[in-house]
């Protein structure tokens, strides 16, 4: 059986990395794709490198275009894919790659974003714990996916920072209380929104820290994350820093070990968490992940070692920020939803050089 799609932000770069991995889907065929400002505009004037689908046009994004697909993929700014989605026919199954339905508190919601608070759906990540069953199970968001009609895409820095983490949670190796997370990242994750910050003149030769001091939108999600892995009340310092790559996420994430914990466990608690997860894999111990590695793939790498002297455990994540990020965590989980193979047309292996 083959799915009909619709893709809405289709000009913008999740939207274009979604329509990428679509077009060589074995179950899936993309038959609509939409903009704002961009309505009726070849899609190749926007997405050039999509040459099997320069036949497509951009229509207005609206519920009666979008309706009557199998999925709706939303690859809309944060605040506007919530009142579109909820005009869409239960039965089908939509998406949304914004931030409108990842977080359960509405207080966070309130803090973080404001405006109308649209609900939670299941989370798109398949390999965190789901937090369902007792402490250190393992549980996972992948059985919450099987069947759902409505699907949130992660944010690509949380999700970075919660699978890096979730292992020394679940574990109880690692103190929730002073967790600290420094990113590098690529600035193809704030779309293409023309701000001074994201010019080339301004990023090139520089690394920019942003959100600086708590204050990203990232945050909330990381701790909605790590208290299914287990943890009470999780604090963590956030920080992400623009670096002159266009995509791309290196999270280093930190937290002081619990006494006694050894190397050895740490390295086997990692491991043990992702045992036979087909796109995260836990890297030797010594060895550490770059960008580079996981660019145009769903692949996670994750490097893990115990700072002796520091008293903490050091991870290193590397994940391409549009892909497993975004849109590959998106088509997994749809995947999962609809009863397919969960690697179709997904792929482990990188570009390079």
């Amino acid at each position: 059986m083959t799915f009909s799609v619709a893709v809405a932000g289709a000009s913008g770069y999740a939207g274009g990395e979604l329509l990428r991995i679509l077009a060589g889907h074995p179950d899936f065929e993309v038959r609509t794709v939409t903009a704002h400002q961009n309505a009726g505009h070849p899609l190749i004037a926007h997405q050039p490198h999509l040459r099997s689908l320069a036949h497509l046009t951009l229509q207005d994004t609206t519920a009666e275009t979008l309706a009557g697909h199998d999925v709706v993929f939303l690859a809309l700014p944060h605040g506007t894919s919530g009142e579109i989605a909820a005009q869409l026919p239960e039965d089908t199954v939509v998406v949304d790659c914004g931030a409108d339905h990842r977080l359960e508190d509405p207080a966070d919601w309130a803090a973080f974003y404001g405006g109308e608070y649209f609900g939670a759906w299941a989370y798109g990540v398949p390999e965190l714990p789901s937090g369902d069953g007792a402490a250190g199970t393992a549980a996972k968001q992948r059985d919450r996916l099987v069947g759902a009609r409505r699907i949130a895409a992660p944010g690509c820095n949380a999700s970075a920072v919660s699978l890096a983490l979730a292992p020394g949670i679940q574990s109880g190796i690692i103190d929730e209380q002073d967790i600290v997370a420094v990113l590098a990242v690529g600035p193809s994750g704030a779309g293409k929104s023309l701000k001074t910050m994201y010019l080339a003149s301004e990023i090139l030769g520089s690394a920019n820290p942003y959100a600086v001091g708590g204050t990203h939108r990232h945050i909330p999600e990381i701790q909605q994350n790590l208290r299914k892995a287990g943890a009470a009340s999780p604090t963590v310092s956030f920080t992400p820093v623009l670096v002159p790559m266009s995509r791309g996420i290196l999270a280093t994430s930190t937290a002081r070990v619990k006494p006694g914990v050894t190397a050895e466990q740490v390295q086997a608690a990692w491991e043990a968490a992702y045992q036979g997860e087909p796109f995260v894999q836990v890297l030797p111990a010594g060895t550490v992940p770059r960008t580079a590695d996981v660019l145009g793939s769903n692949t996670v790498l994750i490097g893990v070692a115990l700072d002796e002297a520091a008293g903490r455990v050091v991870t290193v994540l590397a994940i391409d920020n549009l892909y497993k990020g975004t849109a590959g965590a998106a088509i997994q989980s749809v995947n999962i939803a609809l009863g397919l193979a969960e690697t179709a047309g997904l792929t482990v292996n990188g570009v390079a050089p």
